[in-house]
């Protein structure tokens, strides 16, 4: 197949969202002495972490604004040990978001991929992260410049795997289908939804053993595989 067009996930595809997060957390957690309400980091990441996958399911779903996934995600680990102070939880949120897109951590050869790709592609973002962070975190690990566009969730209200935020890139991309390639790390948002609208795809596998519904069209458990299948 003859690929022109290249649709990057970003977080956890390229920029390290879950280390740069966790590196985030861990600053804040100190700055803030959450060590009087919990009995360590990893206490007080757990009880975020759990609450955060259901939220965001909900969010997906529609059932919650992007300001109250925000509220309820902070403000949750607080409540959970009998310390639920709304105001303490804002200041937190406040600057986590001020904090997180400093943060410039890459997965495992990204840059080197996309110097190899740059040339020969055209190379897009497809990510249901929040306008107002994800260009920052790019130009914060220094890969913006890779890139014609950046397509988001937050640009038309719908998040991956819905067909309709697939379509709208392609169009204000002005890919074609049939030449276009979708690569991504979360198997329902960037495997699942670009098969739905006809789209090849690429699992970036990070775990190396998921189990899978059905087949890719690629699967890769590091990102220099690409340069095997482009």
């Amino acid at each position: 197949m003859a690929y022109k067009n290249l649709f990057f996930d970003l977080d956890d595809t390229l920029w390290a969202f879950t280390q740069n997060a966790r590196d985030t957390f861990e600053e804040l957690y100190d700055k803030y002495r959450y060590d009087r309400f919990f009995h360590s980091f990893q206490h007080y990441y757990t009880l975020y972490q759990q609450h955060n996958l259901e939220l965001w399911a909900a969010y997906g779903r529609g059932q919650l604004t992007k300001d109250e996934l925000n509220r309820q995600r902070f403000l949750y680990p607080l409540e959970a040990v009998g310390a639920g102070d709304a105001e303490l939880a804002k200041a937190f949120t406040d600057d986590f978001f001020t904090l997180i897109p400093t943060k410039s951590g890459l997965m495992p050869h990204a840059r080197e991929v996309l110097e190899y790709l740059h040339p020969r592609y055209n190379l897009y973002i497809l990510s249901n992260g929040f306008q107002e962070l994800q260009c920052r975190k790019m130009r914060s690990a220094g890969i913006d410049r890779y890139f014609k566009k950046v397509v988001l969730s937050d640009d038309i209200g719908v998040l991956k795997p819905r067909a309709a935020i697939f379509h709208f890139a392609l169009s204000a991309t002005q890919s074609q289908l049939g030449e276009s390639l979708m690569i991504g790390d979360s198997w329902e948002n960037d495997v699942a939804g670009a098969a739905g609208v006809g789209m090849h795809q690429v699992f970036y596998d990070v775990s190396g053993n998921s189990p899978l519904p059905f087949k890719p069209t690629y699967r890769i458990t590091d990102l220099k595989d690409l340069l095997g299948i482009l």
